[in-house]
């Protein structure tokens, strides 16, 4: 492994104490949005395992799910298969004051899709092709974009795959694709490598994320977000709980009308 992926890994306190006041700033970032009119991209890309969806959680957890979505499209049906391939990423483009995260992205064609063989080469190199371009036009026209690659390496990733493997909590993250992807592990690299080339550009430039240890690459890629984008602070006016007016009479209902969730906390403490 690279000296950065050798580095001891982020102490949990230190870690959490940085979380916790970016996640303010996120919420500061998500009142600029909404009050800028503001539409942002944030493209989350990577091997599998490699934390993709751990750091959108810990974006999103502190956000209202209004503003900041996370977009995660399933395999395309059979007549999105006949479209444009862009076609049904457009639709989920933010509109003013709204944020997109996308786990995963259009570059799935560039990688998982080229990989497995669920492309032509011809329809990959004219991704390739067509993706600077298309992302020209979304910065063109107003849209933030940020893109992150998430990497890890072999020997993080597949430790990771056997943790799951004997998780019943997180078994449901290993998928066959996911375990066949270890096979294919220098077929990746050289599609990523060359998806890079070409579309790594100065207007729409990738980010890396070492991401072998999950806190340290967290807390980089959120830092690194915050840092990218010209939000501020966004003054709002003074609340105060309004005074509860006098009843007029109202009675509930008895209890015994109504169907309750039975008190399964009280079977824990046994009172």
């Amino acid at each position: 492994m690279g000296k950065d992926r050798e580095r001891e890994r982020l102490p949990r306190k230190v870690y959490e104490a940085e979380l916790l006041r970016l996640q303010a700033e996120l919420v500061k970032l998500q009142d600029w949005v909404r009050a800028e009119g503001a539409r942002v991209v944030v493209l989350f890309e990577g091997r599998d395992a490699a934390g993709k969806g751990g750091a959108i959680k810990r974006i999103t957890e502190v956000l209202s799910a209004r503003t900041v979505q996370v977009v995660a499209l399933p395999v395309p049906t059979e007549r999105q298969r006949t479209e444009w391939y862009f076609q049904r990423y457009v639709e989920q483009l933010p509109a003013a004051g709204e944020m997109m995260l996308f786990d995963r992205s259009w570059y799935n064609r560039a990688g998982v899709e080229r990989v497995m063989g669920f492309c032509t080469e011809e329809e990959c190199r004219l991704f390739l092709r067509q993706a600077p371009v298309f992302e020209r036009l979304l910065i063109d026209d107003g849209i933030i974009l940020r893109k992150y690659w998430l990497s890890v390496s072999d020997a993080e990733q597949e430790r990771r795959f056997e943790s799951r493997l004997h998780d019943p909590m997180r078994r449901w993250k290993l998928s066959p694709m996911d375990l066949r992807s270890i096979t294919h592990w220098e077929d990746y690299s050289r599609a990523k490598d060359e998806m890079f080339a070409q579309t790594d550009t100065p207007e729409s430039p990738w980010y890396v994320v070492e991401s072998d240890d999950k806190r340290r690459a967290r807390i980089n890629l959120i830092a690194h977000l915050l840092s990218s984008l010209p939000y501020h602070e966004v003054e709002h006016p003074a609340l105060e709980l309004p005074a509860r007016p006098p009843s007029r009479g109202y009675r509930r209902p008895p209890r015994e009308s109504q169907t309750y969730v039975p008190d399964h906390a009280a079977t824990l403490t046994g009172s």
